[in-house]
């Protein structure tokens, strides 16, 4: 075939996959899903372990059980949090790499407000709601605080906010670590842990009975999803930060002030990471403790909002997905006697071939494949 045909078809392909709808999206989705698992049962096979009962595991893990749902939930409820963060970022052309040290300091933000607070509060009902929603705003308060500090080393030192904000992980991780070990360790404790949480400042128990998982957690992040991609595509405060990330020029012509939204967008995406932190300290702990022992949901996250196209309403299936394949993941460490290694590998070729379709889509965006309709 000839350069010119060989081209013809790769633009065939890509205007294909550049105008597929939303249900033929999913459908690719569930079908590459199928497809990897099937490799992965093929590698499971070869290495010597039953692929039919590891897959099996894997979806029981996820799906197969009332607590096992609600895991995944729980998972999904954290990774679509973080995740949101991240896409707000890199979104408007800002690597935020942070979100995990935000995530920390948006928890303990959280701790610190309701231990101190509570006594001040009654007891019961209207006190809970009342420590939950400062616990929440200070959070908010803090990851935007402290993802701001790259935002502005970036805007007006030209700082890597990559580099910064990597950096600003490990320092939210020891602060944090020393300040709880030191001054606000629960006494007689074993651990680096506060002292718990009010019994009635917690989420309700409602559909699932779970003592770290809430559907309200649930609904929450769906509801911070729906805000954020509001803003986001919406309103000209989220058009002002996507301009000014990827056509700063521009940006500056039409009179916004690139640097300032710099920082906006950094501030923007810690404030939804601080939330994260707070649904952790409250949804799933019920205290603060050790935050270097914490699940590594900003760094997961980065994952999440890549294969959604950093689009904030992609993140909810993504986060679905990865929350599903991470209990699966779990119960299979815990039930059979397979190398977390194997695991690892099975569950990256199930993201690997989910995210080829978005990769091919967004490589037909960059080099003009398929046509300039989009």
């Amino acid at each position: 075939m000839s350069g010119e045909g060989v081209r013809a078809s790769l633009d065939r392909a890509a205007d294909r996959m550049l105008r597929a709808t939303a249900l033929e999206r999913l459908a690719i989705a569930v079908a590459s899903t199928l497809l990897a698992l099937a490799l992965g049962a093929v590698v499971v096979a070869a290495t010597g372990y039953d692929a039919v009962e590891f897959v099996s595991a894997l979806a029981y893990g996820a799906f197969g059980s009332e607590s096992n749902v609600a895991f995944t939930l729980r998972q999904s409820t954290m990774l679509i949090l973080a995740g949101v963060a991240v896409a707000v970022a890199f979104r408007a052309g800002v690597f935020n790499i942070g979100v995990q040290g935000q995530f920390v300091v948006g928890g303990f933000a959280t701790a610190v407000t309701v231990l101190f607070a509570a006594p001040y509060l009654p007891d019961g009902v209207v006190g809970g709601v009342g420590l939950l929603v400062l616990g929440a705003l200070a959070a908010v308060l803090a990851g935007g605080a402290y993802a701001a500090l790259p935002g502005v080393m970036k805007a007006y030192a030209d700082a890597n906010e990559v580099i910064t904000t990597i950096m600003l992980n490990f320092i939210a991780s020891g602060v944090v670590f020393f300040v709880v070990d030191n001054y606000l360790r629960a006494e007689g404790a074993a651990a680096p842990n506060t002292e718990q949480f009010p019994e009635y400042a917690a989420l309700p128990s409602v559909v699932f009975d779970s003592s770290s998982f809430s559907i309200v957690g649930l609904g929450v992040a769906l509801a911070t999803v729906a805000v954020v991609a509001v803003v986001m595509s919406r309103t000209s405060f989220g058009y002002d930060l996507v301009t000014s990330g990827h056509q700063e020029s521009a940006a500056a012509f039409s009179g916004v002030d690139p640097k300032r939204n710099v920082v906006t967008t950094m501030t923007f995406s810690g404030m939804v990471a601080g939330l994260a932190g707070a649904m952790f300290t409250i949804m799933i702990l019920g205290y603060y403790s050790d935050p270097n022992t914490f699940p590594r949901f900003g760094f997961d996250a980065i994952a999440v909002s890549l294969l959604a196209a950093n689009n904030p309403l992609g993140v909810v299936p993504a986060g679905l997905l990865f929350g599903g394949l991470d209990a699966g993941g779990q119960y299979i460490g815990f039930t059979l006697d397979v190398p977390p290694e194997l695991v690892d590998g099975v569950v990256g070729l199930v993201v690997l071939f989910v995210a080829a379709p978005e990769l091919f889509r967004m490589a037909g965006r960059r080099t003009g494949l398929g046509g300039d309709d989009e």
